[in-house]
């Protein structure tokens, strides 16, 4: 059979044929792109004719096309379905990318092309596109002499096979660390359908009998709200902090120490320099001092949470303890139990009749499941979804469930771009990890996964309205401290008064969940913040501590430097635990993240001016999604995304609406 992806899919949308894709079509497109894309752009750079616009930017824009399939498509399905012959030729794959990255953005010719360009007439769009592009090949090295390249190149190499094998290492601990019991008894705590889950989850990872109790991503596992045994909960804990302490730990040392050598080669101080040479924070003093102010009062806020926590539990708390006691809390003071939510969060309805129906309510946009487009794994769906004018707008999938060869976590990607230049509508996807229910079972959501999924849909808004020419600009290809803002600004409809009603009720007799339930849960929001916050910024300050080491720097001991680092920045780590450790931090070390942990914060200084506008404004209306649509979502990278904001908004975002939301304020 053919290779697919040698050339454009003729399904709609350029849907790829998952069906018929091997580990080996991937290396030989992967392969056959890159030579392709040399083959571009030695025609780019041997044109006698001087350089234009059209001839070299235009040119270079077009060029790679099958390799730019073939990546986003392996690298979609390897995250979600990494079955072993995909991770095996995950090394290879990544090294094809960063030696193609290094033949465009070094190569000395096409970058004396580029600098030769006249563009005082380029307007719009295409100024914006000269703009980026000339930046990432500063940025990237071009400028350097050969040897300082050569040393940038094998750079390059090295820190890409170690995130390769920290993403790989990270799964199989992930999967390695699930908590095994023996007893029903000791689940104590669990609803039955939860315990029916972890029995078929013991039997699907070749256990005899017994219960299995998967791990996900972050430090704090949701099960630890609900088993009633201490000890229980203290296995489940210690099991996910020590995931990677033998493995992927010394993994990470290593790729700060070669980041910052990398950094030194570009002539920055750290590798956090080089990442903020293309976000919005304008200096590594500016988020160091943002991460600082946040931090003591969040800490001071965790603190007061803690004694209630004591009072409660009759003496103090153990850090397995503390999800298990808060939720104690919300039960006596605000009367909210989460773990009964669930009933009342059931997958279809929250997608369909919440996250669906608010966007159609926002953007007139409207969804139609494709069963046509089979996915790479049973559970994937397809939804083709159409503009408020009947037109073909964008395709949606999702890929809600967990399942061992599926990294941890959720993220939204695309598989197609929408560019005008290409002729290409997007694909995009959210995948989730939402514990499989028994067989026969509904799918039922968490209060946090139901959140989680607004969210990333959030960014698929953001990929869906992509209206530009280039892919480059297209979507969610901002600075990564501007990437989050559109999908945390889509979690304020979660539990909307004017859109909760619509999906939640009871997964069996159709009953709505009560107001009182909602209000509690609206009375109980500034409980916990002081926990959520410090463990979110103990993760930011140990990513950008790894990250602003200086070159040269060894860490030898790298379970000492986090301890050291979260200790000094006024964190009790074996109270709360930063959300990741540095051994399973996939955002850091395997996943684009690197120095960029801080965005969600910084980001949410934008969120929370925004929820405010909606609220000042009407709210659920079209005619404020229409704005936020017009101004931001569509707009992805081809202006200044601050511009877009101010453009949006009217001015600059005020942090006031963050500091009253985490509670590290008092309201007015």
């Amino acid at each position: 059979m053919s290779n697919q992806l040698l050339s454009p899919s003729q399904n709609p949308y350029q849907w790829p044929e998952f069906q018929s894709l091997t580990a080996e079509d991937y290396v030989v497109a992967a392969r056959q792109g890159a030579a392709l894309q040399q083959e571009e752009l030695e025609a780019i750079t041997a044109n006698n004719e001087p350089a234009t616009f059209d001839n070299t930017l235009v040119a270079l824009e077009a060029s790679g096309q099958v390799l730019r399939r073939t990546l986003m498509t392996y690298f979609t399905v390897l995250s979600a379905h990494g079955t072993e012959d995909l991770r095996a030729i995950q090394s290879e794959m990544s090294s094809i990318m960063t030696r193609q990255q290094d033949a465009i953005y070094l190569n000395e010719t096409l970058f004396s092309r580029l600098q030769a360009l006249n563009l005082d007439s380029l307007v719009g769009e295409d100024a914006r596109l000269a703009e980026q592009t000339l930046r990432e090949f500063e940025q990237a090295g071009a400028a350097l002499g050969s040897e300082a390249k050569d040393k940038l190149s094998k750079l390059n190499e090295q820190i890409s096979e170690l995130s390769s094998q920290f993403s790989n290492l990270a799964l199989e601990n992930q999967n390695k660390h699930a908590v095994h019991f023996a007893d029903a008894a000791e689940l104590e705590g669990l609803g039955d359908a939860a315990i029916a889950a972890a029995a078929k989850a013991a039997i699907d990872a070749g256990y005899q009998d017994g219960f299995l109790l998967p791990l996900v991503s972050p430090s704090q596992q949701p099960v630890l709200s609900q088993l009633a045994r201490s000890e229980s909960r203290r296995k489940v804990h210690e099991a996910s902090l020590s995931r990677g302490l033998k493995s992927t730990l010394e993994l990470a040392a290593q790729m700060a120490s070669l980041r910052a050598e990398r950094a030194s080669v570009l002539g920055f101080a750290n590798h956090a320099e080089t990442v903020l040479a293309d976000a919005t924070a304008p200096s590594t003093a500016a988020v160091a001092e943002r991460l600082a102010e946040l931090t003591a009062p969040a800490v001071r806020n965790a603190n007061a949470e803690a004694e209630i926590l004591s009072g409660l539990a009759g003496g103090p708390i153990n850090a397995w303890d503390w999800r298990y006691y808060s939720e104690k809390v919300l039960q006596e003071k605000f009367s909210v139990d989460t773990s009964a939510l669930r009933e009342y969060f059931e997958l279809e309805r929250v997608l369909v009749q919440g996250v669906f129906a608010t966007a159609t309510r926002l953007y007139g946009i409207t969804f139609t499941e494709r069963f046509d487009l089979p996915g790479y794994h049973p559970d994937v769906r397809v939804w083709e979804v159409f503009d408020a004018d009947g037109s073909a707008l964008a395709l949606y999938t999702g890929d809600f469930l967990a399942r061992p060869t599926k990294k941890g976590g959720a993220w939204m990607t695309t598989l197609r771009d929408g560019a005008s230049f290409l002729n290409e509508r997007p694909i995009v996807t959210n995948t989730l990890n939402i514990a499989p229910p028994a067989d026969g079972e509904p799918v039922l959501l968490t209060l946090d996964e139901t959140n989680t999924l607004f969210h990333e849909f959030g960014h698929a808004l953001h990929g869906m309205f992509a209206n530009g020419k280039y892919a480059s600009l297209a979507g969610t290809s901002v600075p990564r401290d501007f990437v989050e803002f559109p999908s945390q600004v889509n979690e304020m409809w979660a539990l909307h008064e004017d859109v909760v009603g619509g999906y939640a009720k009871h997964y069996a007799t159709d009953e709505p969940l009560d107001p009182s339930v909602l209000e509690s849960l609206r009375a109980s929001e500034l409980w916990g913040q002081g926990f959520a916050t410090t463990e979110y910024l103990a993760a930011s300050v140990l990513d950008w501590s790894w990250h602003t080491i200086e070159p040269g720097t060894v860490i030898a001991d790298p379970e000492a430097f986090e301890q050291q680092v979260l200790v000094e920045a006024g964190f009790d780590p074996q109270m709360i635990a930063p959300r990741y450790r540095t051994g399973y931090f996939q955002h850091i070390f395997a996943n684009g993240y690197s120095a960029g942990y801080y965005s969600y914060i910084w980001s949410e200084v934008l969120d929370a001016d925004t929820v405010q506008w909606f609220a000042e404004n009407g709210g659920l209306m079209r005619e404020n999604g229409n704005r936020f649509r017009e101004e931001l979502l569509s707009r992805g990278n081809t202006r200044d995304p601050l511009e877009s904001y101010r453009l949006f908004r009217g001015r600059n975002a005020e942090v006031e609406p963050l500091l009253r939301r985490r509670g590290l304020v008092n309201a007015e």
